[in-house]
């Protein structure tokens, strides 16, 4: 990307790209992603010089999981990674074993029940990849010093005195985000400075990777190695100290720490990273100051229990990503405001779950270190906000705002996709084209666009006049039945799933969540079908944010 050494203000020179992103950690790198590959100039800047290295957040939720089936990274993920191991509670010389997270059940419509065991420099380097392979790079050892904003963009300052210029900024910059500092958004919350706990990458010879080890010691200095993926035999090993215990974190002072906890005959070895971590618990008093927007942990830190930190700022970037493209295509910029709406609520009762499951973890009791569907975040719904009013219309278990579960597409449906380029023509079809690579409804979803399906023959035929804008997101049209009465097993589970009873269209978002539903028996009345749906409150407010 262009880039200039002169002091001139953002008004002063044109921004030489759309989106600046603060931070190359997983959370700024899928934003820069799906920026990416909507065709969004987005530059990348980081102030380390190299990528993390470290394991930290380590868990990936099935609703992550699916955020990375969007992003095409699901598969390359689970080959990296692997399935959580049990834990193991060690109480002298018996252990006591038990699956630590449940699986989430069929009915919630996932392709990815289960918790994905990966460490986050895994997490990293697949995202940091994928970024590359669009064309971006990164620009490591970039620290931003300043930041500064006006009505036509953004100008940040680094440290090497180059000054780059872009229209949005963003701030995945973590806790200490230099983003937030310049926006004058307040972080409230509490640091527990008394309890913390080292963190440590090694090897450690003569422990089994069959488990999860937990020796519970008196006094607040438990102690944990849970294996991780790969063939070099590594751990993350997790130690808690007292306020007034000393932290050495040379290779003898952890060996000999880990043998006096866990055990004389381990070794360990080879260690890769160590911190010390201190429990934040904080959120943003908001997302966003004109120009500049936050994400991940520059928005919200959390404890480390339930795995939830990574997974919601990663969720928070698919959240912004297509609304980032509507505005730049000429949406009202109000759009940006539902950002906050919709995610802030979530990191706020994550914190308070992700807490409440800290506090167990200083039990060490294996009720407190039992995690279910509540971390899975595949219960997330914006019901209720600024682009799911309460009073739009709903399935028999759909509203909007939900998200929208995965199911089987019937082999023999009849069905057809359009183009992107024609998709945004109101009105007109695109290519029709067999989609026999379309065996999931997931299949249908991924990629940056809107997805409309069509339920009944009533709603196919709305289906090719529902209205959209030329610019922005493209919408692609899907006629999932002709039908609305099963007559086959397949049928009947697509059709439970989305709660379909009569002629519906369902409009979802890029990100996944429910924009809209249109029974399209409600607008007979127009003789083409589509007065249905410009009555609705889910379209009115998609309407008012689509690109002019």
């Amino acid at each position: 990307m262009p880039e200039s050494h002169d002091t001139g203000t953002a008004a002063a020179r044109a921004p030489d790209t759309a989106v600046t992103v603060i931070g190359a950690g997983p959370v700024g790198l899928a934003l820069a992603l799906d920026l990416a590959r909507r065709g969004i100039p987005v530059r990348v800047v980081e102030r380390d010089e190299k990528r993390f290295q470290g394991s930290r957040a380590k868990g990936i939720q099935p609703r992550t999981l699916e955020v990375l089936d969007d992003l095409g990274l699901a598969d390359a993920a689970r080959a990296a990674g692997g399935a959580y191991p049990p834990m193991g509670l060690h109480v002298g010389p018996f252990t006591k074993a038990w699956q630590m997270h449940a699986t989430a059940p069929d009915s919630i419509g996932t392709p990815y029940p289960d918790v994905l065991l990966l460490p986050q420099y895994a997490t990293t380097a697949l995202l940091h990849d994928a970024v590359e392979r669009m064309g971006v790079r990164v620009d490591f050892g970039a620290r931003a010093v300043e930041i500064t904003q006006d009505e036509e963009g953004c100008t940040v300052r680094l440290e090497d005195g180059r000054v780059l210029g872009s229209r949005y900024v963003v701030g995945a910059d973590g806790g200490s985000s230099t983003v937030r500092k310049a926006a004058g958004i307040a972080f409230e919350g509490t640091t527990d400075g008394t309890d913390r706990m080292i963190l440590v990458d090694a090897v450690v010879d003569g422990l089994s990777r069959d488990h999860w080890h937990v020796w519970p010691r008196p006094r607040g200095r438990s102690i944990a190695a849970c294996p991780l993926p790969g063939d070099d035999g590594r751990f993350q090993i997790m130690i808690k100290i007292r306020r007034d215990d000393p932290v050495d974190l040379t290779g003898p002072a952890l060996a000999a720490l880990l043998r006096r906890r866990a055990g004389a005959s381990l070794t360990l070895r080879d260690i890769t990273w160590t911190s010390v971590f201190r429990p934040n618990i904080r959120l943003a008093e908001r997302y966003r100051n004109g120009r500049l927007l936050l994400c991940g942990d520059a928005a919200h830190v959390h404890t480390p229990a339930g795995a939830q930190g990574l997974n919601t700022g990663v969720q928070d970037a698919h959240n912004l990503g297509w609304k980032l493209q509507q505005v730049l295509a000429g949406a009202d910029d109000t759009l940006l405001d539902s950002y906050e709406r919709e995610r802030r609520p979530v990191a706020a009762q994550v914190l308070g779950r992700s807490t409440e499951l800290y506090e167990g973890l200083r039990r060490t009791r294996p009720g407190g270190l039992t995690r279910g569907p509540d971390e899975h975040q595949l219960g997330i719904s914006y019901f209720g906000g600024p682009l799911a009013p309460a009073d739009a219309p709903r399935t028999a278990n759909l509203r909007c705002g939900d998200r929208a579960p995965d199911a089987a597409l019937p082999v023999a449906t009849e069905r057809t996709t359009e183009t992107a380029e024609t998709a945004g023509v109101a009105g007109r079809k695109g290519t029709a084209e067999a989609t026999g690579s379309a065996s999931r409804l997931f299949d249908l979803y991924r990629g940056p666009h809107f997805t409309a399906l069509a339920f009944g023959a009533g709603a196919a035929t709305a289906l090719d006049r529902l209205p959209w804008p030329p610019g922005g997101v493209p919408l692609r049209r899907h006629t999932a039945l002709t039908h609305t009465r099963p007559r086959t097993t397949d049928e009947a589970a697509l059709l439970t799933a989305y709660g379909i009873t009569e002629d519906t269209i369902v409009l979802v978002r890029p990100d996944g969540y429910i924009g809209d539903i249109v029974h399209t028996a409600d607008a007979a009345g127009d003789g083409n079908g589509t007065a249905g749906r410009a009555a609705s409150p889910g379209a009115a407010a998609i309407a008012r944010l689509t690109p002019r």
